[in-house]
């Protein structure tokens, strides 16, 4: 159940990664996600942003978040503005702190896709209206909710699985998911080539509050130990976002690191396989596995939707 106590512990609250929040404050996430998630497959009207607005600042392409955030606006009777750095003042140069402060004027929530986390965190820090991470190249904590929502649902449960995520460690689903993970007491392993270790202050920190929350947060060069036994195997691109250039190189690096039907054998037999998309078949997760029984990669893309509609209630309603 739900506590309003928790509820009110939200409201104004910026959500920039998973690691500011409690818990139960995550948990109220996900019972607000499956709540109106039930809500819309009744097609029950749930207005609860009538005639609120929020702006969303896309410096990274997108489809899932575009989509997601947007029509999840919709659906709580609020509209979204999508603004693109082409399109805007911040494109050319103007200061975050006042682009923060004329949008607070105009909109009660400002979502940002973009690169440095730095930037996500100025626009925090100056604007007066929540502000929600879509993505930088450090963090992904939109993503890692409906993940953990994608687990609940199918296993019931969060605390006491085992999960493994398999490539780049250091990139922002990686560092997300070692929050998440250890927030909700899931034990975490990252398996990655050497040289694409996780941030050393983002593991530590997911490390001890795992070991607060009774899970096991840990990383190796071995994506067959990782996958030992797994509930939840995870995978993202070799080559994210801004990355492309290193491709060739990272294809070789990463050899001997894809998902596919021998390392999935060592996970248990009904284990769920998981990747936030676009994937690339053939390079980080082979065909039968993404495309196989295992994969639940599209009820996960769908729960974007429903996760950021909680984030957005929780954090913009009664604001």
């Amino acid at each position: 159940m739900v506590n309003d106590c928790t509820i009110s512990t939200l409201k104004g609250r910026d959500f920039l990664t998973i690691a500011e929040f409690t818990t139960e404050e995550i948990h109220t996430f996900l019972q607000q996600a499956l709540d109106m998630k039930q809500l819309q497959k009744k097609n029950i009207s749930h207005p609860y942003l009538k005639g609120k607005t929020l702006a969303m600042i896309f410096e990274k392409s997108s489809t899932r978040t575009r989509v997601s955030f947007e029509a999840g606006m919709y659906q709580l009777g609020g509209s979204a503005l999508f603004l693109s750095s082409r399109d805007i003042q911040i494109g050319r140069g103007e200061p975050i702190p006042d682009t923060a402060r004329v949008l607070s004027r105009y909109v009660d929530g400002i979502m940002i896709r973009t690169f440095a986390h730095q930037k996500v965190e100025e626009l925090a820090r100056y604007a007066d209206v929540p502000v929600i991470n879509g993505l930088t190249d450090t963090h992904h904590p939109t993503q890692v909710l409906a993940d953990l929502l994608t687990v609940y649902e199918h296993k019931g449960t969060l605390k006491g699985l085992k999960a493994c995520f398999i490539g780049d460690g250091y990139n922002n689903m990686a560092h997300s998911l070692l929050e998440g993970a250890a927030a909700v007491g899931m034990d975490m392993t990252v398996a990655s080539p050497e040289g694409y270790e996780p941030d050393k202050t983002i593991f530590a920190a997911a490390k001890e509050r795992g070991a607060e929350n009774s899970c096991k947060i840990s990383f190796t060069h071995s994506p067959q130990q990782a996958a030992q036994d797994a509930d939840v195997v995870i995978t993202d691109v070799w080559a994210s976002m801004g990355e492309e250039a290193e491709k060739e190189k990272r294809l070789h690096d990463f050899n001997g690191f894809q998902v596919n039907e021998d390392l999935a054998r060592l996970a248990k037999n009904d284990y769920l396989f998981l990747h936030c998309l676009p994937a690339h078949r053939g390079e980080e997760v082979a065909a039968g596995i993404i495309d196989g029984p295992h994969s639940v990669v599209f009820d996960e893309a769908e729960n974007r939707l429903h996760a950021h509609k909680a984030i957005m209630k929780c954090l913009m309603e009664g604001n």
